[in-house]
């Protein structure tokens, strides 16, 4: 029997190879999206090891050959099909899709390179004969699973080994180092629809919601985006100051995995943290700060929680740390009103909990909370809020400021009129909003793929009459130092040549400068 464990990202590349139907949920099935983790059917399945060879992120292993931490997944990976009955195994009938004939020459921009970006790359690749020039503004590719996957998860991000083999691929042209805007130095919207038959936009969902309370500006009030960007090595990202003779504890507000996610990163040992891809700024200060608890607010109950089971029960794997909860609302809340313990670890989960005021002088002290109808003040050095996310507009192109997307139909982009943009594409979560992991932004991908297709096919695409070198041209003009392929692998051994003294997977560099330096690019 094999298991699919905490490293599943739902790609589903298992679910298509599987022979006998027996991992679920599938793309076309409920629940698909709402999920971390797929699950193998332990009475269905033939031990045929299919999917952990087509499984890009190492996830699935024999149930025989699984370590203490991930033996739970034995039982998630059972429970799922004792919940669900409706959902049947059976030998699969194989689908061949269409092949449509597709106007030759086609050239598409592809813009960004997170999972919406690499996986709407292959369907080009796979469906269609298309040119694609990949562009990202930062000189590494990878959005989220770089800048977003915890540290200590390391196996999600096996995914970019499969988007860095189609970055080779002569029909694709890197260009990363390059943003899209309207300022100097950037390249435009207008010029990308002029120089291309297509533009897809994977951007993501980069700027976090506010909670729109007192003292939220205070220092050591920040987003679960800009500390996850920070401990993960994005540029530019400061960190939240947190002093060494402090309380010892974080306040985390909301309930989601990336909430999760930032709780045991904070709790984590420092020493377990030195053995992974964190970023060295961070695991500096986390080692001086040493926060010891993290409470964690959730205004409904825990049965209304947004994390998945999978990832909670996870939290009971992290060597050394408590896990506590409060989820009657009549009952007395725990007393935080004084420092953590530090000769323990643990997490808190407060639910029935709403923030009501972040407090302090000069810099966060405190949060001020409604526990049921109890209003007390837990002391606290840092205050985190993972509560929702939204896309950040870019300049020349319309966007829905009231949802936080680009506009559009099926991910065709709309004009400020609500007229289709011929060309223009949006994906992911910056098509959608903030919702699904991996393998429902690779659904997204696939299917706006799928439309451009049609699009192309029936004629409604306006080509370019731009020559095929004329937008390299631009960049070297626009762009100061564009990173080719060639670039970003060269980053990448260094930043694995950095990590290697300290047995770390990688020292990630943290300036864009150090990052053009080492892709070969020198002062003149």
């Amino acid at each position: 029997m094999f298991v699919i464990t905490q490293s599943c990202c739902s790609d589903a590349a298992c679910v298509s190879v599987c022979p006998v139907n027996c991992i679920h949920p599938t793309p076309e099935e409920r629940g698909f999206g709402s999920s971390d983790i797929l699950h193998i059917d332990p009475v269905a399945c033939i031990d045929c090891g299919a999917c952990a060879d087509a499984c890009p992120v190492d996830a699935i292993y024999p149930a025989d050959k699984l370590g203490t931490r991930d033996k739970v997944f034995i039982d998630i990976n059972a429970d799922f099909y004792k919940k669900n009955t409706d959902i049947t195994s059976g030998w699969n009938q194989v689908e061949y899709p269409e092949i449509p004939k597709l106007p030759a020459g086609l050239r598409v921009a592809l813009v960004g390179t997170g999972p919406s970006g690499g996986y709407a790359l292959r369907t080009i690749l796979d469906r269609t004969e298309a040119d694609v020039t990949v562009i990202d503004k930062l000189p590494t590719p990878g959005g989220l699973v770089r800048a977003g996957v915890a540290p200590d998860h390391p196996g999600t991000k096996g995914v970019l080994r499969g988007f860095d083999l189609l970055y080779r691929d002569p029909r694709v042209t890197m260009a990363t180092n390059v943003e899209v805007g309207t300022e100097p130095g950037q390249v435009t919207p207008a010029e990308l629809a002029q120089h291309f038959d297509a533009v897809f936009y994977a951007v993501g969902a980069s700027e976090s919601r506010r909670l729109g309370i007192p003292g939220e500006d205070l220092p050591g009030s920040t987003s679960a985006t800009d500390l996850v960007a920070w401990y993960n090595a994005v540029p530019g990202k400061e960190a939240p100051p947190l002093p060494v003779d402090g309380t010892g504890r974080a306040v985390v507000v909301g309930t989601g995995n990336v909430a999760l996610d930032v709780a045991r990163i904070l709790v984590s040992p420092p020493e377990l943290l030195a053995t992974t891809d964190i970023a060295d700024r961070a695991l500096r200060i986390l080692e001086e700060q040493n926060i010891h608890e993290v409470v964690v607010l959730g205004r409904r109950d825990q049965a209304s929680a947004a994390y998945t089971s999978a990832e909670y029960r996870a939290l009971s794997t992290i060597p050394g740390v408590e896990i506590v909860v409060h989820d009657d609302p009549s009952a007395e809340a725990p007393d935080l009103r004084g420092p953590a313990d530090r000769s323990k670890r643990r997490i808190v989960f407060l639910f029935h909990t709403s923030p009501d005021e972040i407090v302090g002088e000069q810099r966060v002290e405190g949060v001020t909370v409604q526990t049921g109808g109890t209003r007390h003040t837990v002391a606290a050095d840092l205050m985190v809020r993972s509560i929702g996310y939204r896309s950040t507009p870019i300049a020349g192109l319309p966007f829905d400021h009231e949802r936080g997307v680009f506009p559009n139909t099926d991910g065709r982009m709309l004009d400020d009129d609500g007229n289709v943009i011929p060309g223009a594409y949006v994906l992911g979560w910056a098509k959608r909003g903030p919702s699904g992991g991996i393998g429902t932004n690779k659904v997204c991908a696939e299917s706006t793929v799928e439309d451009f297709i049609r699009d192309a096919v029936g004629g409604r695409l306006e080509r370019t009459t731009r020559e095929s070198k004329a937008f390299a041209a631009l960049l070297r003009k626009r762009a100061r130092h564009v990173i080719g392929y060639r670039g970003m692998r060269a980053i990448d051994a260094s930043e694995r040549r950095r990590g290697l003294p300290q047995g770390r997977p990688r020292v990630k560099y943290t300036d864009v400068a150090e990052m053009v330096g080492a892709a070969g690019w020198r002062k003149r």
